[in-house]
């Protein structure tokens, strides 16, 4: 008897992929085939996994699922079945919208999406994971889920719910079950990381999580994303400073630095607890590099606020920054709270300034790399070009550091020293000078 086949179009963030990833590691082998997301052939099953948090990503996920809908009508697909956090949070309306699809689920609760496939979720596999790109020797992990906090641009507290903590056990397990499968460096993603054990240890209890990963065998890299500013832990500081197998690398969206803006925003911090984090960050973990995100043409921002925000991005010196423009989501508090009351031109313009800012920052720690050899991880072997990074790249987020190498696909997934050679725009060139 012929395996299901079924195929999963995941969207959104990373958060997703781990979603899908856990999904695909309940359904049994013998009787499933997980095919690639790009796989053109008939299926039993298509899903949609969908992002809904702003509104790019809302018309990129019901774009999708209507793709998806014509090759269930046209009889590529089985069933169609979608989920997530599109699906989640129009629960109500989706369903009447798109009667092609077979089955709506929401994002906070995978099991009934397995039921719907003819499986049964199994607590012994809940900390497996059908890697969707094997051989990649990097993973995401989440440590929790769903956020507590209520920013005013912010739907996720609507989608995923309140803020709960992976019991610090399973994490460690899901660590340990991807280092026997070559993963060697490990990204702890949430909603809000450093709030991670608040629900479960009634403290924060990230740096103790990030000693017990760091002491598995095969992990050799352990990076923070999406860490929330307001009472940083000073633990996992010392953690990032003492720690060889913790990132010198921080991301850690900011939003703003005018008190009225973050005021408006419900952040929670003011401009000078801002700069003084910022500042005990580079005293206390010598050498870090900083990722941030800034929101333009948030309610309240005028020239004044946003020339506030283009000095301090001078004088922070960012390594890494992205940028949104504002947008009005319903259901958040600004929706209900705040008019929308910066024109979009406006925020086109104030959004370029501050990219063209940001790129003469890069650009200016890119060439201050040269010359310097630096440990890499190399991910991939593309056309005779090794792809690394070293602990201050993230993947698929920042820039590269690629190395020139005929006969390197025996190197993937190992650790490299390489010597910087030339800075590009946004990539760093390199050459080999030793192999781990």
């Amino acid at each position: 008897m012929s395996r299901l086949k079924v195929r999963v179009v995941t969207l959104g963030c990373s958060k997703n992929t781990v979603d899908t990833e856990h999904l695909l590691a309940q359904l049994p082998e013998q009787d499933y085939e997980a095919v690639p997301e790009d796989y053109s052939g008939p299926v039993d099953y298509l899903l949609v996994n969908t992002c809904g948090f702003i509104g790019d990503a809302k018309e990129e996920s019901v774009n999708t699922v209507l793709e998806c809908a014509q090759m269930r009508k046209s009889g590529m697909a089985g069933k169609l079945i979608v989920f997530g956090c599109l699906s989640q949070r129009y629960a109500s309306e989706m369903p009447s919208l798109i009667p092609e699809v077979d089955a709506w689920f929401g994002a906070r609760d995978l099991d009934p999406v397995v039921r719907a496939l003819g499986a049964t979720p199994k607590d012994a596999l809940r900390t497996s994971r059908y890697q969707l790109q094997e051989g990649r020797p990097y993973a995401y992990i989440k440590v929790s889920e769903g956020c507590d906090r209520r920013c005013s641009y912010c739907a996720i507290p609507f989608i995923r719910g309140a803020h709960r903590s992976v019991p610090m056990e399973a994490v460690v397990e899901e660590a340990r079950r991807l280092a026997s499968r070559g993963v060697r460096e490990l990204i702890l993603i949430a909603q809000d990381t450093t709030y991670y054990g608040l629900d479960l240890y009634h403290r924060r209890a990230l740096a103790e999580l990030l000693q017990r990963l760091s002491e598995i065998d095969g992990i050799e890299w352990i990076r923070i994303h999406y860490s929330y500013p307001d009472d940083f832990p000073e633990d996992v500081l010392r953690q990032m400073a003492d720690n060889p197998k913790v990132c010198r690398y921080l991301d850690i969206p900011l939003q703003h630095i005018s008190d009225k803006v973050l005021d408006n925003m419900h952040r929670h911090v003011t401009s000078a607890w801002t700069r003084e984090l910022v500042r005990r960050l580079r005293a206390e973990v010598p050498g870090v590099v900083l990722r941030t995100t800034m929101i333009v043409g948030h309610p309240g921002e005028g020239e004044e606020e946003f020339a506030e925000l283009l000095d301090f991005v001078r004088e922070a010196r960012f390594e890494r920054l992205g940028a949104f423009k504002y947008s009005e989501e319903e259901g958040t508090w600004g929706a209900a709270n705040l008019a929308d009351d910066v024109p979009q031109e406006v925020k086109d313009r104030r959004y370029d300034a501050l990219m063209t800012e940001q790129a003469v920052i890069s650009a200016a720690f890119n060439s201050s790399r040269v010359g310097q050899v630096v440990k890499v991880l190399a991910d991939d072997w593309v056309d005779g070009t090794l792809v690394c990074r070293s602990e201050f790249e993230s993947p698929e987020v920042d820039g590269e550091i690629l190395v020139r190498c005929e006969d390197g696909r025996s190197l993937v997934g190992k650790f490299l020293d390489v010597r910087i050679v030339e800075s590009m725009d946004y990539d760093l060139l390199a050459k080999v000078e030793s192999i781990y």
